[in-house]
């Protein structure tokens, strides 16, 4: 059975037929599904799994899980530190990210911690769907070329602003994402 971690923008609140369709496709193929529990995309995603009956997806969270719309069960993810902060949340994507086989991201173009799980996804050679809410399309990406072809199609600015936000990742210093 596929795992697959989906995630996203807590500014992709609502779901559109494209990204539905590809939800439904994951449910006809009986993936389980990685999802955490913050408002958003995660919750929009789990509205969707439960109003559809979906029983094959787990919750990832901290201490407290947030948002569980399904009720289904809950993985807790224990960070480093007890300060909430950016790396208290991405605890949880950490995990899903390396436990999952493939991953489905909804990202708003700006949003650090979908981009974050982005390059945690891509740079494990993880296959990851992602849907660029500014173009409202689906991208594939299976290795750091299809990422930096995204990034040539995409506003450099704002992924310059989330990159600048996180930091360099180890993994990325040899990767070209400037435009020369």
């Amino acid at each position: 059975m596929t795992t697959v971690f989906i995630g996203g923008s807590r500014a992709v609140s609502r779901l559109n037929a494209v990204i539905r369709e590809r939800l439904d496709d994951l449910m006809n193929r009986g993936c389980h599904i990685f999802i955490g529990d913050a408002n958003g995309a995660d919750k929009a995603v789990q509205k969707h799994f439960a109003d559809h009956g979906y029983e094959n997806v787990t919750v990832f969270c901290t201490e407290t899980c947030r948002n569980n719309v399904g009720n289904w069960p809950v993985r807790r993810i224990r960070p480093e530190s007890s300060r909430r902060d950016f790396s208290y949340y991405a605890a949880k994507d950490i995990a899903m990210a390396r436990e999952a086989r493939c991953g489905v991201m909804l990202w708003d173009g700006r949003s650090k911690g979908t981009f974050h799980n982005i390059l945690n996804l891509i740079g494990a050679g993880k296959k990851t769907l992602v849907y660029l809410a500014p173009e409202k399309a689906f991208y594939k990406l299976a290795k750091e070329q299809d990422l930096e072809a995204l990034f040539a199609r995409y506003s450099l600015r704002e992924i310059e602003r989330a990159r600048t936000a996180l930091g360099t990742l180890p993994w990325e210093e040899h990767l070209p994402l400037h435009s020369s």
